[in-house]
Parts: C-alpha cells; structure tokens; sequence
C-alpha cells in the first residue's frame, strides 16, 4: 500500500469561470478530503469577482489565471502542464465532492493498475443519478451511465481521476474542443493506447450541472454536435467516422425540406452548417492528430468499437 503521509499523489485540477456564485462550496469541499492532495484551479478570465474569492479561501489552492476562455478543454490542457503529481483529478467548479471522494478514487486506481482512469458517482442536488461513467452508442455519442457499474467506456470529465503519466502519452487533453467530448474523446485514445477505464461508484460528487454552460441552448448543441463528430474522425474506424459525417451532412441538406422536424437547437439548418463548416476548417489537423493516435495505439479502433460501442 502507498504511503499516504508522504507527498501528495493527486493534483485536483478545478476549471472555473464566472464561479462566484459556487466555487467556494467546491473549494470547501476540497478542503474537507480525507486523503492530501493539491489544488490548481484555473480561472479562464473569469470577470466577476471569482479571483478574489480564490485569493480569499482559507485552503490557499494555486490558480492559473488565463487570459482568456479557453472552455473546460483548454483550461484542463493548460493545467497539464503544470501537473508534477503522478494522478490529476478532473473536477467541475460546480461540484461538491464527499469527503471520502478522493481517497475513494485514488485506492480504486491503486487496485487497478490497467486503468489509466476512474470515473465518480455524479448526483444531482434533488439525489438522482447523473453519472456513473460513459458508455458509447452505436452511432458514436459519449452517454452518460445511470446505474453503477464495474465496467464503463469512459469517464464523466466533470469528476474522474487519471494516471497523468497516461495522459500525457496520448497527447493530453483536445483543448480545441472547448468544452463537451474531451473526456470521451481522452478515454477513447486510452483504451486504444490498451488501457482500462474503471467506476468508482462509492466517489460520490454532487454536481450542479451546467451551471456555466445552458444544457439545451444553440452553443451547447454546436459543441456536440462539432466535438462528437471530431472525436470519431480522430478516433474511430475509418468506416464509423465516414458514415456517422455523412449522415450528419445528409440530414444537414434535407432539413429544410422535412415538415415538422423536431424543435431543438440541433436541428437548426444554420446551426448544422455551422457545425459542418467548423469540421470541415479543422479536417486537416484533425487527420493529422488521428494518424499521431495510430502510432500510439496498442489495439485497433475496430477492436475497441466492438467491444463498447452500443453496449
């Protein structure tokens, strides 16, 4: 068993803007963990009185101030460099961690040593179950678990712990995304690289939920719509990636001739020429970093769709 009096193994990292209305609960909760450990949070420009209420917290945590909103990707690409602890938590300015969580995380990694990642127990204020990991879709989306289990795709990037040394090889965190699908598309180079990725069901956070970012608007439906279908460029077998494009653009050119389609953001013609728009300027380098991925990959894309996608 590691020696958990010595230096700290985790460096919880805590992406905030405009979080003066709940970053100090978070902070608090941090400053409640049963197990060491340091805190970065990152302030991605935050104008609202978030820094003084960082330099105010009794539990002194470090902050990296950036100079703009990088999103929860780039925020967590910049605090990867500044990480020096062999673990890195991931976790949402919203959330407010038990105080067994992190000791939680860490002695589920320990027990695992082919996992590269733990995913929490997310619950929302009023009890129900967020998340308890990822799963993947037959047509590609990330989802989110709703009962605990032992074995998930991927992790819910508003909590999780990873090894960073693993991280780091699989070429980090995909800071254009800004936000939504980095962590799906992280445990999707993970377990291509042969790493596993674990529930901790008894890491239990409860998480406000889109506190910074309104779930259901035009930007929310733009980041996923965008970063699901950049994610399987770079990740998943060729023929998956090509198809579930194709389908999207499909879809995209008929809209305006289909009556009574559904309402949501995501059926907006502009804002799926947008999408496509946005996939297609960012094609090269998204090609460029699948081919990077391939040479890290200990297992084939097609062996890890089979295996998780649509379970």
């Amino acid at each position: 068993m590691r020696d958990v009096t010595a230096n700290p193994a985790t460096t919880v990292v805590v992406v905030t803007w405009r979080g003066a209305g709940h970053i100090t609960a978070c902070l608090d909760a941090l400053a409640a963990q049963t197990r060491p450990h340091r805190t970065l949070v990152v302030d991605n420009a935050s104008a609202d009185g978030t820094a003084a209420l960082l330099a105010a917290h009794p539990s002194r945590p470090e902050v990296l101030r950036l100079p703009r909103n990088t999103g929860y990707a780039g925020a967590l690409a910049a605090a990867l460099e500044k990480v020096q602890t062999p673990l890195m938590a991931w976790l949402n300015d919203d959330a407010e961690p038990a105080p067994d969580w992190l000791a939680t995380l860490e002695d589920t990694l320990e027990k695992a040593p082919l996992a590269a990642a733990a995913t929490s127990l997310l619950v929302r204020p009023d009890g129900t179950t967020q998340s308890a990991g990822v799963r993947l879709t037959a047509d590609g989306h990330g989802t989110d678990v709703t009962e605990p289990a032992g074995e998930v795709f991927g992790f819910c990037g508003g909590a999780a712990l990873l090894r960073t040394d693993a991280l780091k090889d699989v070429h980090g965190v995909p800071a254009e995304f800004f936000c939504y699908y980095e962590d799906t598309d992280t445990a999707w180079r993970l377990r291509l690289a042969g790493w596993d990725v674990v529930a901790a069901p008894g890491a239990r956070v409860q998480h406000a939920h889109g506190v910074s970012s309104e779930l259901g608007s035009p930007q929310f439906h733009r980041w996923n719509e965008r970063n699901r279908l950049l994610m399987l460029l770079r990740c998943a077998p060729r023929g998956v990636a090509v198809n579930q494009l194709l389908r999207f653009a499909v879809l995209t050119a008929v809209l305006p001739l289909r009556p009574g389609r559904p309402a949501a953001a995501n059926f907006r013609f502009g804002l799926r020429c947008r999408v496509l728009a946005e996939v297609a300027v960012r094609l090269p380098a998204t090609l460029r970093t699948r081919r990077k991925i391939t040479r890290r990959a200990a297992l084939g894309r097609g062996a890890v769709w089979e295996a998780w996608a649509g379970l």
